[in-house]
């Protein structure tokens, strides 16, 4: 697992993009500090700008980095989550502007999967992620089901879980105006 923590971060530093298990689905990331490598995410995707993708990040300390405030009920629902959540945050920071929605929020989520994980907090920024395909098509549940063209668009592959079948993506989360988290994706 080293050697694709250290080869995963040398394309990332890089400005590449790698296609990696998640504790989701098989992702497409890259550094989500640097633009031009998030431009090249939509352009693997066919993606257009407009829709907004997920960032990963290692742990609450480094959320804290990227999000100008967490309301209490977000940090007390975080140890709660049993299945990986994404939250809708209103207040991002240090984070490409091609990430925003058009409301300018950003979808986050602290990761659990131990590969992840340790290439987030070695990598010490955050990443991107987005399913493994072209955008419209159906999201692949397992390795072999990913769109050639998607492989060829990257910079580097992830020889690691080839195997593993992919769990539904993340429930996403948002606070809303009464301060109360509401499901946005279950």
């Amino acid at each position: 697992m080293l050697t694709e923590i250290e080869n995963s971060i040398k394309v990332l530093k890089g400005g590449g993009i790698i296609i990696y298990p998640t504790d989701t689905v098989w992702g497409i990331g890259c550094d989500a500090t640097n633009t031009e490598a998030v431009f090249k995410v939509f352009k693997t995707k066919e993606r257009p700008s407009s829709k907004s993708m997920i960032v990963l990040v290692s742990d609450v300390a480094m959320l804290q980095q990227y999000v100008k405030q967490i309301p209490d009920v977000i940090l007390q629902a975080l140890n709660s989550f049993k299945n990986p959540t994404s939250i809708i945050y209103k207040n991002p920071k240090n984070l490409s502007r091609l990430l925003l929605a058009d409301d300018g929020s950003v979808g986050i989520r602290i990761v659990n999967d131990k590969f992840c994980k340790l290439l987030i907090h070695s990598l010490k920024k955050p990443l991107v992620s987005t399913s493994a395909n072209i955008s419209g098509e159906p999201t692949p549940l397992k390795f072999d089901e990913i769109d050639p063209k998607i492989f060829e668009r990257a910079d580097y592959i992830v020889n690691l879980h080839h195997y593993k079948k992919a769990q539904k993506p993340s429930s996403i989360l948002r606070l809303n105006s009464e301060g109360v988290l509401e499901v946005l994706r279950s």
